[in-house]
């Protein structure tokens, strides 16, 4: 339990805490590839797709600055929902973003990978190496990720700040080349945002599960509500400030991108680009900065997944901390301090689900884009939960420092996330599209499964819970 033992450390700033949900955000890992997710959807309308997961994440924002506000807890949403809907639903909660950071930490493992090899290839130094090579280097990148993890805390979050900011800064330079040229050249235009002739409009949030899929981390600072020097006034910084950055920057650079293919090789070379921002910066600038993006780019990944790796130890480091896990993972390194055996855990489970994937699956973006679908279509029925505690706490149990027109704003979220999942499983798909959806249902079945059939073990987290002192509210 939370009084016996080592302790995580007290020791972070808001800008380390800013580190871990930009980290997780990704966003030039994102800019680089996710996009390419919703053109058979969406065709042109890229950044229109990116607004309307702008809205729905800001929606969600809400619900984590008002939790956090109240609330700080290493499990995140595992203790958010626990104290405000009950155990139960608490625990499905926690499981079903622990599933979320492990499918998380495989797409980026494996974005990592592509990237490297990437480069590699854009530099001569390797030219043309097979798919297949894509997973033992994935196996390369969970190696040095969990080295980070298990390090102490303040070494990776300034690392995943730093490497983040310096890739990003470098796309948006090549953004703005892209800007000036294509506006000489007469390829300036705002079409991108307008829903494309010959698309329904509902086809939008087939896309917009991919703009979830860009923002997916930027809660991750909840994580670090026990190692953050003031965590009701930090962490929801952090969480808002991260969805605001990552709204802008997510429409502005993807516009960018669709008018710099459609001045070059069109939709079609957008769809089958190896480095989105890597091909724009070959064609606008140089050869050397379009490897350099793709390094980034890789880099970047890598940070991504480290953030994963963190957030998931640091929760599965919470639900054994409570029972409900084996208590070898709520052990922290008296010297490190930082759980060591659930980021061991945790890392070792990403590396099975990637092999898994790959027995699956032909290529490595196959595996890429099942994995992100599994882990957004968890993580926003875990959203959802997340909302309707909000509203139980502040509007139906009548918080007096909450106005109460306020209610229309998780209201609003549950809205959008409850039809993004809607438009992603009605109609079923067919074939190896059902694999996602149906692995992602699984996951969480398994959670409800758990906590009905062990009422008296999720009763014993929730008592933990809520005489935790890390879960007190302010």
């Amino acid at each position: 339990m939370a009084g016996k033992g080592p302790r995580l450390g007290r020791e972070l700033s808001i800008w380390e805490a800013v580190g871990i949900s930009v980290a997780l955000m990704a966003p030039s890992m994102a800019a680089n590839i996710n996009p390419q997710g919703m053109v058979g959807s969406v065709s042109r309308a890229v950044p229109l797709t990116f607004a309307l997961a702008t809205a729905g994440v800001l929606l969600v924002a809400y619900t984590f600055v008002r939790l956090t506000q109240k609330f700080h807890h290493s499990g995140s949403v595992y203790g958010f929902v626990g104290a405000t809907l009950g155990p139960r639903p608490g625990v499905v909660a926690g499981w079903g973003l622990l599933g979320t950071y492990l499918f998380y930490a495989v797409v980026t493992s494996t974005a990592s990978a592509r990237f490297l090899l990437a480069f590699l290839d854009g530099t001569g130094i390797w030219r043309g190496a097979p798919d297949w090579m894509v997973l033992p280097v994935v196996g390369v990148v969970l190696l040095g990720v969990l080295w980070l993890t298990i390090s102490p805390v303040r070494l990776g979050t300034r690392v995943l700040l730093v490497v983040e900011a310096a890739t990003v800064a470098l796309i948006l330079i090549v953004a703005v080349v892209v800007l000036v040229k294509v506006s000489a050249n007469g390829d300036f235009s705002f079409e991108p945002f307008t829903v494309q002739k010959g698309t329904d409009s509902s086809a939008l949030f087939l896309g917009v599960v991919f703009g979830f899929l860009s923002f997916a981390g930027f809660e991750a600072a909840a994580t670090l509500g026990e190692e953050t020097k003031q965590p009701r006034r930090d962490i929801p910084r952090a969480i808002l400030g991260t969805a605001i950055f990552g709204g802008v920057y997510f429409v502005f650079v993807t516009w960018v991108e669709v008018m710099g293919f459609d001045s070059t090789g069109g939709m079609a070379a957008f769809e089958v680009s190896g480095s989105l921002f890597g091909d724009l910066g070959r064609t606008f600038v140089g050869a050397w900065l379009g490897d350099l993006i793709s390094l980034g780019a890789a880099i970047s990944a890598f940070g991504c997944a480290l953030a994963c790796a963190v957030g998931a130890s640091r929760l599965l480091y919470a639900m054994a901390r409570d029972g409900l896990a084996p208590p070898r993972l709520a052990h922290v390194d008296e010297r490190r301090r930082t759980p060591v055996g659930a980021a061991i855990g945790v890392v070792a489970a990403a590396a099975v689900i990637e092999v898994l994937l790959w027995l699956i699956y032909d290529t490595s973006l196959d595996v890429f884009v099942a994995a992100g679908v599994i882990g957004t279509l968890v993580l926003l029925v875990v959203y959802v939960l997340a909302s309707i505690g909000v509203i139980k706490l502040l509007f139906v149990n009548k918080d007096p420092t909450v106005r109460a027109w306020e209610v229309i704003i998780p209201v609003g979220g549950l809205i959008v996330l409850g039809y993004t999942l809607y438009r992603n499983v009605i109609p079923l798909p067919e074939g190896r599209s059902l694999v996602a959806p149906l692995v992602a249902a699984v996951w969480l079945l398994v959670g409800v499964v758990g906590v009905l059939a062990a009422p008296q073990l999720a009763r014993r987290a929730g008592t933990a819970l809520t005489t935790d002192e890390g879960l007190t509210k302010a």
